[in-house]
């Protein structure tokens, strides 16, 4: 994504705009545009218009576009993202208040201005689309016989990009050549889909997951197709080849895949491995039941508030998700605590709900933290409290 101009207020006022150039960059997109903002992009709308004779003629002009968000609708895998909303400001072919979706596409500005102002998340995300030394795509084959799942995970997204099925007929006593005639024909079609999507030549880790010797079978496939063909590129980097073993070859495997020491072992200084190890050493203190672990929305809110996810190891953990909430208090709440969180000296990590990290938090409400000393009965305080809330009895209502 490029900067190509940012007017923003000291009251967090103003707008920004943005030339998103890659798919990655529609992700950041959707994380930063929320209902009641205003979007101003190029669009192509269909314009009927009446003649003096009464005939009409219908044609499609190109327009720029103000809209008040009220929607949006990203697909993932097409890296496509629709936002729908009201126009805004009338010009000579759209009136005020009329609905209208706007594509946004890449290579094309879009400008955008937050209805309640820019809070520290929103930049923050215009700061990691705009950063330029991105991490590296990693690609990723989940398979099993006859089954591949071809994927490339990015900095903070998983990506399908093509699954390939082929029939392999089943082994047999004196036909097992079919079997392994089918089985060779399986790696062939996955390899020239997976050439079509990923340069394999890169340095950098190839995945190559599966239950039982299929991933080593592609794997050999791979090394001798290139020996046969001379691919030298291809050879030299065959180091990076990680096969590991997963429960099957459905896209789902791909978090197990994720959590794998060899895996792990790779891609270390990825932002999505050490959002992993974050969530181990979460779940590992979770279950030492020492305090030093708290999940859900009230509890680390009282840990924040207590001064224990600070400085000295304090890590506050939240899904993304919940910054996409309608609700403008809402999307406050989380704001405050993580700049709350920030200003005390810990570690605030926004974590993405499209990776094997983000989805185990949203399991534990979306939101934990690791303390840097132990705090005691802190879901218990809130229990005591709705107990101590009188009825309507005490409070004096007439019954």
């Amino acid at each position: 994504m490029r900067l190509i101009k940012q007017n923003i207020e000291r009251d967090g006022s103003g707008s920004i705009t943005l030339y998103p150039e890659e798919p990655e960059d529609m992700w950041h997109a959707y994380n930063l545009i929320q209902p009641t903002d205003l979007l101003r992009a190029s669009a192509i709308r269909r314009v009927t218009t009446e003649s003096s004779t009464g005939s009409t003629s219908s044609t499609r002009v190109h327009i720029t576009l103000s809209i008040r968000v009220t929607s949006i609708d990203f697909d993932p895998q097409a890296g496509q993202l629709h936002v729908s909303g009201r126009v805004s400001e009338e010009n000579k072919w759209v009136k005020v208040g009329a609905y209208h979706t706007l594509d946004l596409e890449l290579q094309r500005n879009f400008t955008l201005e937050k209805s309640e102002g820019w809070d520290s998340v929103s930049l923050d995300v215009v700061k990691e689309a705009i950063k330029q030394d991105k991490e590296g795509t990693v690609p990723a084959v989940v398979m099993q016989e006859g089954l591949a799942n071809i994927c490339l995970i990015t900095e903070y997204q998983t990506v399908l990009k093509q699954r390939v099925e082929t029939g392999i007929p089943r082994k047999r006593s004196g036909r097992a050549s079919d079997h392994d005639k089918g089985l060779s024909k399986f790696y062939q079609v996955t390899l020239e889909t997976l050439l079509r999507h990923v340069d394999i030549t890169q340095p950098r880790p190839l995945l190559l997951a599966s239950p039982g010797f299929t991933a080593a079978g592609f794997q050999k496939y791979i090394i001798d197709e290139a020996t046969r063909t001379g691919n030298k590129a291809l050879l030299a980097n065959k180091s990076n080849f990680v096969v590991v073993h997963s429960s099957s070859g459905h896209l789902h495997s791909l978090n197990e895949v994720l959590k794998s020491p060899e895996v792990l072992a790779k891609l270390k200084d990825t932002k999505y491995a050490r959002e992993t190890r974050l969530m181990d050493d979460f779940l590992t203190l979770l279950r030492k039941d020492d305090g030093r672990a708290w999940y859900g929305p009230s509890e680390v809110e009282k840990a924040v508030e207590k001064g224990a996810v600070g400085r000295g190891g304090g890590v506050l953990l939240i899904s993304n998700a919940l910054f996409r909430s309608q609700e403008i208090g809402t999307r406050k709440r989380w704001v405050t605590l993580v700049d709350k969180v920030k200003e005390d000296g810990g570690d605030a990590r926004v974590l993405s709900s499209d990776h094997e990290s983000g989805k185990r938090l949203e399991g534990l409400g979306g939101i934990a933290a690791i303390l840097t000393f132990p705090l005691e009965d802190l879901d218990e305080e809130e229990e005591e409290g709705e107990d101590s809330v009188p009825n309507e009895t005490e409070q004096g209502s007439i019954i």
